[in-house]
């Protein structure tokens, strides 16, 4: 069994997460069973927030109550399509006896979840993709299971491929704004104008990304700022940038800098409602 040790030694936890502490007695008691042991190391050492900007653990604790909320509704939100397709549900959901648990969530829509049953601390995990009603299951805990897709030892068919990465990270939960920046083209190669932009936001560190052909797609963290960055031409030519709501107007000096230094012209900044950031 993976400890959270082995899993600290990989990602570092943040020295100060959030939502990491609160009475297990409550939480337990409101759903009705003991959750395991390596959850509860997970929840106290790196609260809420995400690995590598994909899997989100359900913390159980502050206003969000994300673990609660999921367990109050999987069986009212997932029970219809089951009643029509029961063929497509090859496990019970909880309160259910036996049922999935969830206790993480991925950006793409999956869920991470428990067969619940016996002794908590024996409960495998079920990586589950709603939208195409497939599960992939895996005797190991929630740790373990963190451990193993980070590392690259785990393998789900429910995750695409690219989303491993080399080097695991956490983030823990904050407020952010998120703008995305659309540029003209510019007779700069793509690799002077990435250059050039992450100069312009240094020290940085890597957060994946991929390469089809022309397409590409590069995310990196402006570390000493505290901002999230992807640059691409997949979608057109743009910066998206996530950040706290204080640093506006300083997001928007730093990327109208850069923009000009990359030979390029800013021909919008919208927010993710669609609506217009910068007059």
């Amino acid at each position: 069994m993976t400890t959270i040790d082995a899993l600290i030694a990989l990602v570092p936890p943040p020295a100060n997460p959030v939502d990491a502490s609160g009475d297990w007695a409550r939480v337990e008691h409101a759903l009705g069973l003991e959750l395991p042991s390596d959850f509860k190391s997970l929840v106290g050492f790196y609260g809420s927030g995400q690995f590598v900007d994909f899997i989100t653990p359900l913390t159980p604790f502050g206003s969000h109550s994300l673990l609660l909320r999921s367990a109050q509704h999987l069986l009212e939100s997932e029970g219809p399509f089951r009643a029509a397709n029961p063929d497509k549900c090859p496990y019970p959901y909880f309160p259910e006896a036996g049922g999935l648990l969830e206790w993480a969530g991925t950006d793409n829509g999956d869920r991470l979840c428990w067969v619940t049953g016996g002794h908590p601390d024996t409960w495998p995990v079920v990586a589950w993709n709603p939208r195409g009603w497939y599960y992939d299951a895996h005797e190991t805990g929630a740790v373990g299971f963190l451990h193993g897709w980070l590392s690259g030892r785990l393998d789900t068919t429910v995750f695409a491929a690219n989303e491993h990465v080399t080097a695991p990270w956490f983030d823990p939960f904050r407020e952010l704004d998120h703008i995305s920046v659309e540029l003209t083209d510019s007779l700069r190669t793509h690799p002077e104008r990435l250059r050039i932009l992450r100069d312009a936001l240094s020290p940085t560190a890597d957060r994946g990304g991929y390469a089809q052909g022309e397409y590409r797609q590069d995310h990196f963290a402006a570390t000493a700022l505290g901002w999230k960055v992807t640059y691409e031409t997949d979608a057109g030519h743009r910066i998206g940038i996530a950040f706290p709501p204080a640093d506006a107007d300083r997001v928007r000096s730093a990327l109208l800098a850069a923009a000009h230094s990359m030979g390029c012209d800013v021909l919008s900044a919208t927010t993710h409602r669609g609506r217009p950031a910068w007059d």
